[in-house]
């Protein structure tokens, strides 16, 4: 029945009948409304985590809690399943079931065997496996594979008032501890790079090698300056902790050598996600900072790649190339074409396969030479480029829908 035929039987009816009749024939409209409110109502990055976390559990890590001090420090951690902690009374697993107030009771497993540890660090705008899902699974199935979240990130929170690069290596090293971590090699991006660098100061009985991506040893008074001055931003925290859609789209554009488009509607929902706890990041943009005269190199004596975008707009291959220097013999500066700050995103098969190579060559699972990190001959290259081309594209627009064993 049409609507104006419904109209005109409802003009038939007992008055008390014609509400109910007009009614019935508007469900139709008014469920479809309901939908379209109810959808707005669902943030889609929040809506995205369950997925996530489902990819990077097939991938065998579990996450859990890591009571660092005993005096409310606490990192999250994904951590694979097989391993068991050296003290389970300050590491809890977080399991679906914990989340929704229910609790089990599992065994205990005895753990595997031993593999090299991997532990991966993110920088300022994500945390940890939103950074690191296109490199998880792939490492995952060679490494035991260990994901933060820093202080201030995800689940992670700590009373102390020191915000500085050091208390969040402090922090990281004692929780890798009561994991069981004895040596690891650290992967650092961005901000989780100069984490990385005072961990590996700190304790090189722990840090077997480095790979940073995209970060400084120090941010220097000089080094912030120029950096601000070049990208065109009055502070730190007016780059890296947007308030707004425009000032979200501004960091991605600096942050990447293409440009990506995305609905405005995940750019809003993304800053209410990832940007929380915004004085106690404001408060580690400050901690950060230090000035020329207190800053030095430090000598450290673990093998250390330098994988750069070669298109990074915010700490530029040249300062890269300044920082191998500095760094001595031991360091190796290997680049990506057509990637910026955010290189292990926008090309994460090139990034995966350099990365997978050093970290063979630091943990002889294959014979070290002087070639190895040298680019592929051409007809290799032109083989596989169109390939990863495409695949890289698709993955950015579909992030961890189709990555979490990517391995090219």
């Amino acid at each position: 029945m049409t609507p104006p035929a419904a109209a005109r039987a409802a003009l038939r009816v007992q008055p008390k009948d014609r509400a109910f009749i007009l009614a019935l024939h508007a469900q139709p409209a008014s469920f479809a409304t309901l939908v379209r409110q109810s959808t707005r109502m669902v943030n889609l990055v929040e809506a995205q985590k369950p997925l996530l976390h489902f990819l990077i559990r097939l991938a065998g890590l579990r996450q859990h809690t890591v009571d660092v001090d005993g005096a409310g420090t606490e990192l999250t951690f994904w951590v694979p399943k097989d391993k068991v902690p050296k003290d389970k009374s300050t590491v809890r697993e977080i399991t679906p079931e914990a989340a929704a107030g229910k609790t089990t009771d599992k065994a205990v497993k005895a753990p595997a065997a031993e593999r090299p540890a991997v532990v991966l660090v993110h920088g300022f705008a994500a945390e940890g496996i939103v950074t690191w899902q296109f490199q998880a699974g792939v490492l995952a199935k060679h490494y035991d594979v260990y994901i933060p979240d820093l202080l201030y990130f995800g689940g992670s929170t700590s009373p102390s008032a020191d915000r500085s690069p050091g208390f969040q290596a402090e922090c990281l090293a004692a929780a890798l501890g009561k994991l069981g971590v004895e040596r690891c090699t650290v992967v650092g991006f961005s901000y989780g790079g100069m984490v990385a660098f005072k961990m590996a100061e700190a304790r090189p009985d722990l840090v077997r090698s480095l790979v940073v991506s995209g970060s400084v040893v120090a941010m220097t008074d000089s080094i912030s300056e120029a950096t601000l001055e070049r990208i065109g931003v009055k502070s730190s925290a007016e780059l890296l902790l947007p308030d707004s859609v425009k000032g979200l789209k501004a960091l991605l554009s600096i942050a990447t050598h293409r440009n990506l488009w995305f609905p405005e509607r995940l750019h809003r929902d993304y800053l209410q996600v990832m940007f929380t706890n915004r004085k106690e990041r404001a408060e580690l943009l400050e901690g950060l900072v230090v000035s020329n005269k207190d800053a030095t190199v430090p000598v450290l004596p673990q093998k250390i790649l330098l994988l750069w975008g070669e298109n990074d707009n915010i700490f530029n291959i040249e300062l890269a190339k300044t920082m191998k220097e500095q760094l001595g013999e031991k360091t190796m500066l290997q680049s990506i074409d057509k990637a910026g700050h955010l290189v292990h995103l926008e090309r994460p098969c090139v990034y995966n396969r350099l990365l997978k190579e050093f970290l063979a060559c630091v943990n002889a699972e294959a014979p070290i030479r002087s070639d190895k990190l040298q680019d592929r001959p051409m007809i290799r290259e032109w083989l596989q480029y169109l390939f990863r081309k495409e695949l890289e594209s698709h993955l950015l627009q579909f992030g961890c829908l189709a990555v979490y064993k990517i391995d090219v």
